[in-house]
This record gives C-alpha cells, sequence and structure tokens, in this order.
C-alpha cells in the first residue's frame, strides 16, 4: 500500500519544481507561464525510515525495500474550473483519482514570477482552489441524489444507506463548506462516503512555498496560511522549491546534510511532507527482515494482521494462521528474532490483532 497525492494549486506557485525536486526527475515541465503541466505526471518515491538501515546491520539483509510514495502533478487550477474554465474539467477528472491532497500556496513575492491573480494572497488562493472544489461536488451531488432519493423510496437498501451519507455532505456543501467536514464516524459509512469520491472530502496538507530565507523559519505568509489550517483542522508544511530542487541535485547523503544543515534546516522538506502525510492519512508502517532483504510495508493505523499479511501477498490473508511480531525497540535491543525469541518479546498473534507502527513480523499462512 502506498500514499497517493495529488499535488493542486493555482498555476505558477510552484507545483512542478516541487514534484521535480520530490521525485529527482525533470519528468513536470516547470515554466513561469500558466498550464505548463497539461497531463498529471506521477511520480514515485521511496519512503525515507532509517529503522530499515538498522535491520539490514541486524539481519545482515542483502537489500532493503523502502516503501514507496506516490506523487502526481495536476495541471494548475483557475477560477472557474467547475464550469471547465482553463484545464477544469481535466483537473477535476484527475483530482478525484488521488487519496489526499497537497495544496501547494504561493508564499514568496518575486517579481520575475508571474501571479495568475497579480498579487501574493495564499489565503485568497487556497478559497479559489476550495471553492471550485465544493462547486464540482455540489453540481455532482445535486445530480446523483435524484436518482438514489428514487430508489431509497422504493425500498433499496443500499440507496437508502447511501442517502444518509449523501444529505449531510450535501447540506454542508449548500452551506459553503467542504464535504470532509460532514465525513461520517461509522466505518461502513466511511466506506460510502470514499466511494462518493467528492473533491472536498478529501484530507488536505497545506504546503506553503517560501523563498529561500524562510525555509526555517517561515514568513507572514507561512504564518496566515498555518493559522488558517489550524482553524479547518488540517496541517501545513514550509518548504522550499528552490532550495529541494537544489538538493534533489546532490546524490551523496552527506553533502545533501551539509547543505542543509547550512540553511539551518535538519531535514529536507520531502521528509516533512511524508511525515506529514503519513498523519494527514492515518499511516503506520509496519516490517518484514532476514538474510535477503529487510522490506518496510505502509499499513493503515487500525490494520488487523490478517490484512497486513494481505499487503504483501492476498494469500497470506486468506490462509492466516498466526503472526509472530517482534516490536521494533526489542528487535534491534535484542539483535533480532532469535535473541527477542530467548528473551520472551517474541509474540504469537492472532487475526484479531491490531499492528502497531514498527511490528517486526513473520506471517504464518496456509493456503
Amino acid at each position: 500500500m502506498g500514499f497517493n497525492c495529488g499535488i493542486v494549486g493555482l498555476p505558477n506557485v510552484g507545483k512542478s519544481t516541487l514534484f521535480n525536486a520530490l521525485t529527482a526527475t525533470v519528468n513536470a515541465q516547470a515554466a513561469n507561464y500558466p498550464f505548463c503541466t497539461i497531463e498529471p505526471n506521477v511520480g514515485r518515491v521511496a519512503v525515507p525510515d532509517n529503522r530499515l538501515f538498522e535491520l539490514q546491520k541486524i539481519d545482515k539483509a542483502e537489500k532493503i525495500i523502502p516503501t514507496q510514495l506516490e506523487f502526481v502533478d495536476i495541471a494548475g487550477l483557475v477560477k472557474g474550473a467547475s464550469r471547465g474554465e482553463g484545464l477544469g474539467n481535466q483537473f477535476l477528472a484527475n483530482i478525484r483519482e488521488v487519496d489526499a491532497i497537497i495544496h501547494v500556496l504561493r508564499c514568496f513575492d518575486d517579481t520575475d514570477v508571474v501571479h495568475v491573480e497579480g498579487s501574493v494572497d495564499p489565503i485568497r488562493d487556497a478559497e479559489t482552489v476550495e471553492t471550485e472544489l465544493m462547486l464540482a461536488d455540489l453540481e455532482s451531488l445535486e445530480k446523483r441524489i435524484v436518482g438514489v432519493q428514487k430508489k431509497a423510496q422504493a425500498g433499496d437498501k443500499e440507496s437508502k444507506m447511501l442517502l444518509d451519507v449523501m444529505r449531510p455532505a450535501l447540506e454542508m456543501l449548500q452551506s459553503g463548506k467542504p464535504a470532509r467536514l460532514a465525513r461520517p464516524t461509522d466505518a461502513e459509512a466511511q466506506k460510502q462516503f470514499d466511494n462518493m469520491y467528492l473533491l472536498t472530502g478529501k484530507p488536505v496538507l497545506y504546503v506553503c512555498n517560501v523563498d529561500e530565507a524562510s525555509a526555517a523559519t517561515g514568513n507572514a505568509y507561512s504564518e496566515q496560511v498555518r493559522e488558517m489550517a489550524e482553524r479547518q483542522g488540517n496541517s501545513s508544511v514550509v518548504i522550499s522549491a528552490a532550495i529541494e530542487a537544489e538538493v534533489a541535485q546532490l546524490t551523496d547523503t552527506a553533502e545533501q546534510q551539509e547543505f542543509l544543515s547550512a540553511l539551518g534546516l535538519a531535514e529536507t522538506g520531502l521528509s516533512r511532507i511524508i511525515k506529514a502525510g503519513y498523519a494527514l492519512l492515518g499511516l503506520e508502517t509496519f516490517f518484514t527482515s532476514g538474510p535477503k532483504e529487510a522490506h518496510a510495508w505502509t499499513m493503515r493505523r487500525g490494520c488487523t494482521a490478517p490484512q497486513a499479511a494481505g499487503i504483501i501477498h492476498t494469500d497470506f490473508e486468506k490462509g492466516f494462521i498466526r503472526a509472530e511480531v517482534v516490536s521494533y525497540a526489542d528487535y534491534i535491543a535484542y539483535h533480532g528474532e532469535a535473541g527477542a525469541r530467548e528473551n520472551g518479546k517474541l509474540r504469537q498473534e492472532g487475526k484479531a490483532y491490531i499492528m502497531q507502527d514498527g511490528d517486526v513480523v513473520h506471517f504464518l499462512f496456509n493456503v
């Protein structure tokens, strides 16, 4: 399981520059004019996790396999996108397919880089994008709810359940608020909600693209975004796409760290985005480790042992017997599985076990 995020925002806010830096590719054309990104570009990056290197040392693993994070660079949006303005229809179709939204906001002044609105105002920009997404969702739900109501009145149980989820979302949108504020708490209802593929039903991470001098501390613009995100119950991250682009050119880890330290930064923007993204989607990591490989796997928080086994292979879930589990801390402290077993730190867990972040697991199954 990965983590699929659409990078969105108005034209010329630094989306493609950020995408290029994060994926260390030049697949997305970064240029100083609107709509330089016509088709969504997809890039996968390894999720940095130092725990993998420690597992490799202990098990003398031939290789490490980190989990993957997927970024989708989506064409810039302008006012009227919900009515097809600019590349509106394409933008809206592409964004429906992602799990979460990374909303890049321009938080820097530069007369050489044209702003589509003529001035820098990240709050206005955020509201422009949010409004277009809400209008698109409102139109979609108003059309769909008519058919669902007819089926529900005819006695269709599934339609009745769906209607109970659609109505609060529609009311929220009609009041000028995003649909995610009407997300139900019941697990089954949440599935129905997610299957509506509402644009404003997706979790949002605001990324404040600042100038290089503000990368470590942020600036007045990014502080406004932080306050806005806090009010909404969302998160924000401050990065400099320009710095990320420079870091991406350095292949040596030590050189990267030296470069970042000189700027007062402890880690790359990629790392900060991943951490914020994991929290946003409720993601955690478990490991399998041995002489052949130390492997990281991404799971949803609250994942059961059989479900985690299914992430590796569907047969593992179907034929699940039990899981042999060692916490990462114990695995390191007792130098691997054998030491953990000898010291009573290896646990036998059944189907009801809820996986924990950092669990090192060996699944037993029979198909």
